[in-house]
């Protein structure tokens, strides 16, 4: 089983500027990660972007589109900010149909050291070699399906849509 991972920034990957205040991208720290966790998986990690996803344009969507499309693993992690996961997980599951596509992200930056983000990574690699296929958003534990979960901004959890 090969598992792509495709990094496109976010506040999972975002570091701090001890001395401006700011948080700023340098490099993904995916790797790291899997190193940590002692991850056996044959993983696959490419950085698409490091960007903020309220930054993020549907240029940078058709970036991760093509690249779901043109890899050659059927299982994808996505990492993305949480702003606007579910805008890009819509606009993937519009066009692949064909994988199990997983969007996952942190509230907290993963170098802060009490961040969900590593606890959210574990998941969407649990549930991307388990959900049939689809796109999924994986947080807090739990899989949603794309087109039913929004970010609740009042308690920083996502959720089901109530329909």
């Amino acid at each position: 089983m090969n598992i792509r991972v495709f990094a496109t920034g976010g506040t999972f990957d975002k570091e701090y500027d001890i001395l401006s205040g700011q948080l700023f991208f340098k490099e993904s720290h995916l790797q790291e990660m899997f190193i940590q966790g002692r991850c056996s998986i044959n993983i696959e990690v490419r950085t698409l972007m490091m960007v903020d996803s309220l930054n993020m344009t549907d240029t940078d969507r058709e970036v991760i589109i093509h690249n779901c499309l043109h890899t050659d693993s059927d299982k994808i992690i996505i990492t993305h900010g949480t702003d606007t996961m579910v805008k890009t997980a819509s606009a993937i599951a519009k066009v692949v149909k064909d994988k199990t596509i997983v969007l996952t992200g942190a509230m907290i930056p993963y170098k802060f050291g009490s961040s969900d983000g590593f606890f959210n990574l574990g998941a969407a690699l649990a549930f991307v070699q388990t959900l049939p296929i689809g796109v999924y958003v994986v947080m807090n534990g739990r899989y949603f399906m794309w087109n039913n979960v929004k970010k609740n901004l009042k308690t920083g959890f996502f959720e089901e849509v109530e329909n």
